[in-house]
C-alpha cells in the first residue's frame, strides 16, 4: 500500500521508513566480530567444532547469557542491583552442569536462587541435551537408524557419548503425540482408502512376525492423510480389518466412497459391513505383483504385456476377452495366475465402470506401497523389536518424516484434481454432500 505525503514531512517519513525497513529485517551478528573471533581462535590452535571449541565457547556464552536473564525476570532485578529484592529471594551462586548440543559436550554454570523457585526455561532441569540434539535423534531414527547406530553417528560427528538407552528415552517423547494422532478426529468422507499390511518381527517370548495395519485416505481437497496404524496379532486378517474400519468409521468417517486392497478373502464382506455403499477395489499393482510370484523373471515382460490389455479394457465385456486369451496363451504354463485372476475377478472389474481419470489413478497409482517402502527401511534396520510399542514407534516416527519439505504433498494434490472431480459426477454428488 503507498500514500501521498507532503514534502515538508519528508524527514519524518523517512525516519519512519528507516525504522519499519529496520524492524523487517532480522537481527545478525556482526561479521567482522565473527571473523576476529575465528581468527583468535585459529592463532591460539583452538578448533572451531568439537569439545572445548569455539563453538562449544561460544554455546556457553549464549546459554549462560539467557539463562541469567530469565533469573533477572524470575527475581524482578539485575545481578549487582542493591534494594533490588523485595521478597527476600536473590541470587544464589551457580552450579555447573554439562549439557550436549550439536557442538559437542559444554560446560554451563546454571544460576540459581536462595528460595529454589527458579525454574529454567532455554536449559530446564535434569536436562542434558539441548533440543537441537533431540531434533537430530529423531530425525536419523525416523529414516532407520537403529540406536547403537545413532549412538555411533552422535560420537563421531559431535563428540558426544549418549548411550542407546539415553537415545530411547529421546524417541519415547513421541508416544504422547502418537497417541493424540491415533485418537483424532478424521473427515466425514473420503473419496478412496488405500489399505495394506507390512509384518514386523516382534520378541514377545519369542520372535514371531506381526502385522502393522495401515490405512491412507486421499481427503476431498487432494491430499494424503493416513488414518493410523494398528498392531495386530498372527497373520493378516478381514476380522481384525473389520475392527480397523469400524474404529475410523467412529472417528468421524460416515462414507467412503472406494476402499483399495490387496484382494485379502472375505475382506470385501468387512468393508461392507462397516460402509455398505462402498465399492471394494482389488489394486492393480497388487494382482500384477503376486502374478509374477508364479513366474520365471524372463517371462514378466511378456506377462505384463498380456495383462494390460484386460486391466486397460473399455469394459467389462472386453476385459473378460482378452483375460481368456491371456488364459489360452499362459494358462498351460502358468495355471496359478489364471487362478489368481479368477479368484479376484469380483473385485477387479468395478474400476472399469468408471471414466479414464477413475481407473488410471486407482490403477497406476501405488499410493500406498510408496509409504510402505520407506516403512520396510526402518524396519528393517532394527531387525526385530522387544515389543509392539517398539515396532508402532518406529513406524509412526517413518511416517512423520515421509514429505519433509512439502513437495510431494504439492505433487500428489495436483496428480488427483481431476480424479477428484471425476469420483463426485460417478458417485452422485456422495463426495460434497458430506465435505467438510
Amino acid at each position: 500500500m503507498s500514500m501521498q505525503v507532503e514534502p515538508v514531512a519528508g524527514a519524518v517519513v523517512t525516519e519512519v521508513e528507516e525504522q519499519v525497513t529496520a524492524a523487517e529485517q532480522p537481527l545478525v551478528v556482526d561479521k567482522a566480530l565473527v571473523a576476529r573471533l575465528v581468527g583468535d581462535a585459529q592463532r591460539q590452535g583452538l578448533s572451531v567444532d568439537g569439545e572445548g571449541g569455539l563453538l562449544a565457547q561460544l554455546t556457553k556464552l549464549v546459554v549462560e547469557s539467557v539463562l541469567e536473564g530469565e533469573l533477572t525476570d524470575h527475581l524482578g532485578y539485575d545481578k549487582h542491583e542493591r534494594g533490588g529484592s523485595t521478597d527476600g529471594n536473590s541470587r544464589n551462586g551457580t552450579r555447573s552442569k554439562t549439557v550436549l548440543s550439536k557442538a559437542g559436550p559444554v560446560q554451563i554454570d546454571v544460576p540459581r536462587d536462595r528460595a529454589g523457585t527458579f525454574e529454567p526455561v532455554v536449559v530446564a532441569k535434569r536436562q542434558r541435551r539441548l533440543g537441537s540434539i533431540e531434533d537430530i535423534v529423531l530425525s536419523l531414527s525416523a529414516r532407520g537408524m537403529t540406536h547403537g547406530d545413532i549412538s555411533a553417528h552422535l560420537a563421531d560427528v559431535y563428540g558426544s557419548d549418549v548411550s542407546k538407552t539415553t537415545i530411547s528415552t529421546i524417541t519415547d517423547k513421541v508416544l504422547d503425540g502418537m497417541t493424540e494422532w491415533q485418537n483424532r478426529p478424521l473427515d466425514p468422507v473420503y473419496p478412496v482408502v488405500f489399505i495394506d499390511c507390512i509384518h514386523v518381527k516382534v520378541r514377545d517370548g519369542q520372535v514371531a512376525n506381526r502385522p502393522i495395519y495401515i490405512a491412507l485416505a486421499v481427503t476431498v481437497d487432494g491430499n494424503r492423510d493416513i488414518l493410523g496404524l494398528w498392531a495386530g496379532e498372527g497373520g493378516e486378517g478381514a476380522k481384525y480389518w473389520q475392527q480397523v474400519l469400524t474404529e475410523i468409521k467412529n472417528r468421524g468417517v460416515e462414507d467412503v466412497l472406494m476402499v483399495v486392497c490387496d484382494g485379502l478373502k472375505h475382506l470385501p464382506d468387512a468393508v461392507n459391513t462397516v460402509w455398505p455403499a462402498t465399492i471394494v477395489q482389488t489394486c492393480i499393482v497388487h494382482l500384477m505383483r503376486n502374478s509374477f510370484r508364479y513366474s520365471a523373471r524372463q517371462d514378466w515382460d511378456a506377462i505384463s504385456r498380456g495383462l494390460k490389455p484386460v486391466y486397460q479394457a473399455a469394459t467389462v465385456d472386453e476385459a473378460e476377452e482378452r483375460f481368456l486369451e491371456f488364459q489360452e496363451a499362459w494358462g498351460a504354463k502358468y495355471p496359478a495366475i489364471v487362478r489368481l485372476w479368477s479368484n479376484s475377478w469380483a473385485e477387479f472389474v468395478p474400476f472399469l465402470q468408471f471414466d479414464r481419470e477413475i481407473r488410471r489413478i486407482v490403477c497406476t497409482t501405488n499410493a500406498i506401497e510408496s509409504v510402505n517402502a520407506r516403512i520396510r527401511k526402518a524396519v528393517k534396520a532394527r531387525g526385530h523389536f522387544p515389543n509392539e510399542q517398539a515396532a508402532l514407534k518406529c513406524v509412526y516416527l517413518a511416517v512423520m518424516a515421509l514429505d519433509p519439505t512439502g513437495k510431494g504433498r504439492a505433487r500428489w494434490t495436483q496428480r488427483w484434481k481431476q480424479a477428484l472431480n471425476a469420483f463426485d459426477i460417478a458417485f452422485d454428488g456422495r463426495l460434497t454432500s458430506r465435505r467438510p
